[in-house]
């Protein structure tokens, strides 16, 4: 049984075929999915599906690359929409610094308001940082300085380095299609050594297609494909990587026990 632990089944790509993309996930052996959101005008949306799809949980948040579009969007609001029984995890934000589509400032003030939100639900913050490594770990740590609060730092593609920081911070790493990609030495062999307590799976569908799918839209179902190479890449059974990636994301994002 998988957990993805990170899909869009709002975008394009996925919405137009909801159903059908819940089956096949479904017939995988996926129990469970987090459907991300990213700017306000998701939020409704996610939500109805986490409402309707009682294997499917929600996120209210806003991604960096949307934080100039939402400069009102702050801890409160966040913390308000948190309390809906089906929202189990805020974000996802963070930094990007690769496409610059936020003023840097707005971004880091943005995941500044998330992290508080965070803390103030203990919800965990689902962490997303592209090319901003430094600034990242500075403020995380800055911020768990402040009050503890759980997260994820989701599709990691950073360095060994910062893996370390982020388990530091007690803080679980979750692995995409990307470590499929023949490209991802120097990621195969980090997420070969992270604590198996501390992993989780994603897809961040209808991004990413692992190998035997890439090129494809992405969907849940293929969470299936990134478990069992990051398995054999481990040296584990599946069984094994498959159990504890899908406990990880029950002891994380808590609300899903209820």
């Amino acid at each position: 049984m998988f957990a993805d632990s990170h899909c869009h089944l709002n975008y394009k790509g996925l919405a137009e075929q909801q159903g059908e993309i819940l089956a096949r996930a479904r017939a995988r052996g996926v129990h469970a999915m987090l459907n991300i959101a990213t700017r306000e005008s998701e939020w409704d949306a996610v939500l109805a599906t986490a409402e309707r799809e009682p294997d499917v949980w929600a996120t209210v948040g806003i991604h960096p690359n949307e934080a100039d579009e939402h400069p009102d969007i702050g801890t409160a609001r966040l913390v308000e929409r948190a309390q809906h029984p089906r929202v189990v995890g805020i974000g996802e934000s963070g930094l990007d610094y690769f496409y610059e589509h936020s003023d840097r400032e707005r971004q880091r003030a943005s995941f500044r308001a998330h992290i508080a939100a965070a803390r103030e639900t203990q919800l965990p913050i689902v962490v997303h940082t592209r090319d901003a490594e430094d600034d990242t770990a500075a403020i995380l740590r800055e911020e768990m300085g402040k009050g503890a609060y759980p997260g994820v730092i989701h599709c990691f593609t950073a360095s060994g380095a910062f893996a370390d920081i982020a388990l530091e911070l007690g803080f679980y790493i979750s692995i995409s299609g990307i470590v499929t990609f023949k490209n991802a030495r120097d990621l195969q062999k980090t997420a070969a050594r992270l604590p198996l307590d501390r992993l989780l799976i994603e897809t961040d569908a209808p991004f990413l297609a692992p190998v035997p799918h890439r090129g494809k839209t992405g969907e849940p179902a293929f969470v299936a494909d990134t478990a069992a190479f990051l398995a054999t890449l481990r040296g584990e059974p599946l069984e094994t990587l498959a159990a504890a990636t899908a406990e990880n994301f029950h002891a994380l994002f808590t609300k899903t026990r209820a």
